[in-house]
């Protein structure tokens, strides 16, 4: 078994891959003081939760944008599973060539989603990451990470409008049937969704355009893609463990490139 663990700004998602299947999912908040031992606690927890026997996880595969979450979780994985992860940054040969500058400022989870996205749905592929923050990635057909985008994320949004406005109460994202709202929670939801749903078009055909023929395909993932994405004429696909497929494919990448050179194939 494989125990995959995407640390996001916001929160962290953790699962478990028996072969090639996600088998177990969890979510916790991200939290930048959490100690080794806690966080072998908790796993233990979700594990006995979902029935995992942790002597049957065999690896680990990280992804993580909070670098003081990382050697806590470096920590767990040594004492608690007795392992070394895998940790995904630009160094990571994962068949992409990188033409971000420079390439170690590239964000681990947009990497993985690029290349989760290029492995399950071909070249050329753009990757619209609508979580904390609302990340663009576009792969061409010739497997280059080009680059993308950075927004505010739809969570920010709300957030800022609810901090920076006398009047304005903080709103559950919730989905809506109209643009036109007849009450200020709705109004506040109209404007965010339709918003990032019309920002998200735009920036995808801006980048499509630069990127020329053939046309690419377009994926969302994230958090709050459901809600986007349904309102989106530019995404084809709605993906929601993208970026854990990543991590999981990814591994199968670099464990597949140790048996090579173990066995002397390079």
């Amino acid at each position: 078994m494989l125990l995959v663990i995407d640390v996001g700004n916001t929160s962290m998602v953790w699962g478990v891959y028996k072969q090639s299947i996600l088998a177990a999912r969890w979510h916790t908040s991200t939290c930048d003081n959490r100690s080794a031992n806690e966080y072998g606690v908790l796993i233990n927890q979700f594990f006995r939760l979902h029935a995992v026997d942790a002597t049957n996880i065999k690896g680990v595969a990280i992804s993580c944008v909070v670098p003081a979450v990382l050697d806590a979780l470096l920590g767990m994985c040594h004492t608690y599973l007795q392992c070394n992860p895998l940790v995904i940054s630009a160094n990571i040969d994962l068949g992409l060539r990188i033409l971000y500058k420079p390439p170690e400022s590239l964000g681990a989870d947009r990497l993985v989603n690029a290349y989760a996205a290029m492995c399950k749905y071909g070249r050329p592929v753009i990757v619209v990451d609508l979580g904390t923050a609302t990340k663009f990635e576009a792969v061409s057909a010739d497997a280059e990470y080009l680059g993308g985008a950075i927004a505010p994320g739809v969570q920010l949004s709300l957030e800022a409008l609810a901090h920076k406005t006398a009047k304005l109460p903080r709103v559950e994202l919730t989905r809506i049937s109209t643009a036109i709202a007849n009450n200020t929670i709705d109004a506040i939801r109209s404007g965010v969704i339709y918003g990032t749903a019309g920002q998200v078009d735009a920036l995808i055909r801006h980048i499509k355009k630069e990127m020329g023929p053939p046309t690419p395909r377009v994926v969302a993932t994230g958090g709050h893609a459901h809600v986007i994405s349904s309102l989106s004429t530019e995404v084809q696909v709605f993906d929601d463990q993208l970026t854990l497929d990543g991590l999981h494919l990814a591994y199968q990448r670099a464990s597949a490139a140790d048996i090579d050179r173990k066995l002397g194939r390079e």
